[in-house]
């Protein structure tokens, strides 16, 4: 089950701005117990967790790689997270690329597309 492949989640586009999905959804992540680290290009820390500028810039392994960029982005973040050694990427509500899936899925990695993990995580228990 994707949920149980770690506890460090990347969540990718994760900013102090607190109107952005990614801000909340990290929060409920936390309070599941999973440690989140935002990337993001201004590399803030958020919810008292260092940021980065990007999955490369991360210097110890992630389990999850939370995708909250446009669709026409996420392909090349599921790509570095392969690259990275995820062992899961999670692509957000309405992010959506069916050849990026394909790709990771091949490379070994689970995938899920298309949902929220804030909304499947308590579903779950």
């Amino acid at each position: 089950m994707l949920t149980e492949t770690g506890d460090t989640w990347a969540v990718v586009g994760l900013s102090n701005n607190e109107e952005r999905a990614a801000h909340g959804v990290a929060e409920v992540l936390q309070r599941y117990g999973k440690r989140i680290v935002p990337v993001h290009p201004k590399a803030e820390t958020v919810h008292g967790e260092q940021g980065y500028a990007t999955l490369a810039d991360i210097p110890f392994d992630v389990d999850v790689v939370d995708v909250f960029v446009n669709s026409q982005l996420a392909g090349r973040i599921a790509d570095e997270a392969v690259a990275k050694g995820a062992k899961a990427v999670w692509f957000q509500l309405g992010v959506v690329d069916e050849e990026a899936y394909e790709r990771t899925r091949a490379a070994g990695l689970d995938m899920v597309m298309n949902r929220c993990p804030a909304i499947e995580i308590p579903r779950l228990g």
